[in-house]
């Protein structure tokens, strides 16, 4: 499909905790929200903890399904021994998407946090022709990826991917 023609994007929400639950994930919530005011659908949600393998293995399944465009995970990033969202990840991105992580560290630099960027380990890329996105777990860096990085682009990394 050309031009804004592209239906609504189906998207799928990670969240990886091991403090939160389907009652307080603020983050999660945050996701659905913005996705759908930008006129797409979560097509699944899921709340994990943090395990590299579980979220490794339910992230391969997202990407496996036909009805799935994106896949947007939060929690996970930090320096944290439990953090191993970007582990899991990784091992499954086929082309990843550097820019999405510098970019999300320079504007969380100049727009919230300062220095303390650097400690994210936010991550993008495709997995079977996927757009997998992997960010922090507080609520303000989800609205920051999203409407200042994310949102701006979806459509067109999604018509990239099935080209």
């Amino acid at each position: 499909m050309e031009g804004d023609t592209l239906a609504p994007l189906q998207c799928a929400i990670l969240t990886v905790t091991d403090t939160r639950t389907v009652d307080n994930d603020e983050s999660g919530v945050a996701i659905k929200r913005l996705i759908e005011a930008a006129g797409h659908h979560m097509a699944d949600y899921a709340l994990l903890p943090n395990n590299e393998a579980r979220v490794r293995g339910h992230v391969r399944a997202l990407v496996a399904r036909n009805d799935i465009d994106a896949v947007l995970i939060t929690g996970g990033t930090g320096l944290g021994s439990k953090d191993r969202t970007v582990e899991a990840v990784r091992s499954l991105i086929e082309k990843e998407l550097p820019g999405f992580g510098e970019l999300f560290r320079m504007v969380s630099f100049q727009e919230q946090v300062g220095t303390a960027a650097i400690l994210s380990r936010a991550v993008a890329g495709s997995a079977n022709g996927k757009l997998v996105v992997s960010m922090p777990g507080s609520k303000a860096a989800v609205e920051l990826a999203l409407t200042r990085i994310l949102l701006p682009e979806l459509r067109h990394a999604i018509r990239e991917l099935r080209r």
